[in-house]
């Protein structure tokens, strides 16, 4: 039951010693605030961070080609390595766990996109239909490049919204066409994509990007989605990519810059990793500085039990039993640990939402700094713990006072 009088006491208790008490409480207040702090700054860059895979889809693999920089059975280095249309079906071929494939030319680069006197520069991205899940594009109007397209070099455009925006303002753009580098182009499909530097992009066929402007059967990124995400299994094809690709264009399996491979599926990994460092880590520092919080409440509590000797042992005296001692003492301690941790707590969220339409930039890689609804409850919890820590000793020592003997303490 609700004991007025044991709460009047504490306070009581407690409004005595302001500067000790407030001090006391500080500690806490300070542990409890940085932990809070610290915790949402580091989901801020977990989030900004995980953001940024956003723009890609996280289970996917790139092959970018590059240049010998080793030589190999009488080559010397410095070959370029050159990928055409045969290069995309053979990887499409090699990789049997692979799921949405694409080859990207650079033959489109950037250049003039205009309707009627509207105009604007933009990049040309010449891709198959599987950008649009290694994007992760969402087609807000319309279709994306199909396989239709692929086959019969089909002269469609798939243009942003921004691009449509410039171009059309508010008419439809769906069935118009426009011309990409000088080139009419269908419009058949608008979308819209994570990143904005992807938004100023139009998608055109790679088919007939290598048809219209000359390309022959060239690209420079051959990229591919796996279905199966573990990161054994993205090694592995790693592996099977470059040992293959090695014996196919003659360059030193161990030579790194010949081809790039990048793996956004151990990239992932590798950032969940960090990120679950980081937070132990963050833990740790939180957790040390609530001890020396609680170091210092139980030291207080300590002076407090010797400065009300007297008093317990009249409370013993006239019937108080040692558990009554005890649960005094401890509900004391957890009052200053309680009332203190739920300040810091409070400010630490306070201050992060304050913080976080600052930070919270589009690209930016901090993004959202929050503590979430299992940290207040964890750190309330640990806040009771705390305190009963902390009074626990200075608790058992009271209850050890010999009536007798405290009654002759002055």
């Amino acid at each position: 039951m609700f004991d007025l009088d044991k709460w009047q006491e504490i306070f009581s208790t407690l409004s005595k010693n302001k500067l000790r008490t407030a001090l006391t409480m500080f500690s806490v207040f300070w542990g409890i605030f940085i932990l809070v702090i610290l915790l949402g700054s580091g989901k801020g860059l977990e989030n900004g961070v995980t953001k940024q895979f956003e723009y890609d889809a996280a289970n996917s693999i790139w092959i970018y080609q590059g240049q010998t920089s080793m030589a190999y059975n009488g080559m010397q280095p410095g070959r370029r390595i050159q990928f055409t249309n045969e290069d995309y079906d053979y990887v499409k071929g090699l990789i049997k766990d692979g799921d949405a494939f694409s080859g990207r030319s650079g033959i489109g680069g950037t250049g003039i996109v205009s309707y009627n006197n509207n105009y604007g520069r933009f990049d040309i991205a010449c891709v198959h239909p599987g950008t649009k899940e290694l994007e992760n594009i969402a087609v807000q109007e319309g279709r994306f490049v199909n396989e239709f397209d692929i086959k019969e070099k089909s002269k469609s455009v798939i243009i942003s919204y921004i691009v449509k925006n410039e171009l059309f303002k508010s008419q439809p753009a769906l069935g118009k066409f426009i011309k990409v580098s000088n080139v009419p182009f269908e419009v058949v499909g608008v979308f819209k994509d994570n990143s904005d530097q992807d938004n100023r992009r139009v998608y055109i066929p790679i088919s007939t990007a290598q048809m219209v402007f000359n390309g022959g059967n060239r690209m420079y990124t051959v990229a591919f989605t796996t279905k199966d995400v573990s990161l054994p299994v993205a090694r592995n094809i790693e592996t099977v990519l470059r040992t293959s690709m090695a014996k196919r264009f003659k360059f030193n399996q161990e030579d790194k810059r010949a081809i790039f491979i990048n793996s956004n599926v151990e990239n992932y990994a590798r950032m969940l990793g960090l990120f679950a460092g980081i937070r132990l880590y963050v833990w740790f520092i939180g957790i040390m500085t609530i001890i020396a919080g609680i170091v210092g409440v139980s030291n207080i509590m300590i002076v407090v039990v010797k400065e009300r000797t007297k008093e317990i042992g009249i409370r013993k005296a006239i019937g108080a039993t040692p558990g009554s001692i005890i649960g005094l003492i401890i509900l004391e301690s957890i009052v200053i640990t309680g009332f203190a941790g739920y300040i810091g707590l409070t400010l630490g969220v306070g201050v992060l939402e304050l913080l976080s339409p600052v930070f919270s930039t589009p690209d930016s890689f901090f993004q959202h700094p929050t503590a979430d609804f299992r940290v207040a409850v964890g750190a309330t919890i640990m806040l009771v713990i705390a305190g009963t820590l902390a009074g626990l000793i200075p608790a058992i020592r009271a209850a050890k006072v010999k009536p007798v003997i405290a009654l002759k303490d002055e």
